[in-house]
Order: structure tokens, then C-alpha cells, then sequence
């Protein structure tokens, strides 16, 4: 079973979006768009907070 974790292969800021991607099997750019209209459409702040939990709590990935 896959676990979710912080990707450190495929990171622009904190690499969240890249953990979602490699975890589920989705293209991390996709991912991001996803993010970024998710961002627009709700307003900035409760994306941005939820962005910031992901990044503190997930795991970093193994190198294992």
C-alpha cells in the first residue's frame, strides 16, 4: 500500500503536490492546476492554510 508523503523527486515549493501525484499515480502538474483553480475559486486563505497542514504533517519521503 502507498503511503502519502512530501516528494522529494518532483517539488516546486514544499513538494505536496508532487507527494499527491506519485502517491494516487497523477501528473503532479495536474495536481497543481488542480491547486491553483481550487486556490481562485475559494480564495486564497483556506488553501493556503490546508497547503501549509499538508507540508507539516506528511512524512518526507523514504529513501528505502
Amino acid at each position: 500500500m502507498k503511503k502519502l508523503h512530501l516528494s522529494t523527486k518532483d517539488k516546486k515549493i514544499f513538494g505536496v503536490c508532487g507527494g499527491f501525484g506519485e502517491t494516487y499515480d497523477l501528473d503532479p502538474t495536474l495536481v497543481r492546476i488542480i491547486v491553483v483553480f481550487l486556490c481562485l475559486a475559494t480564495g486564497a486563505a483556506p488553501l493556503l492554510v490546508t497547503y501549509y497542514v499538508a507540508w507539516k504533517i506528511m512524512p518526507k519521503e523514504s529513501t528505502e
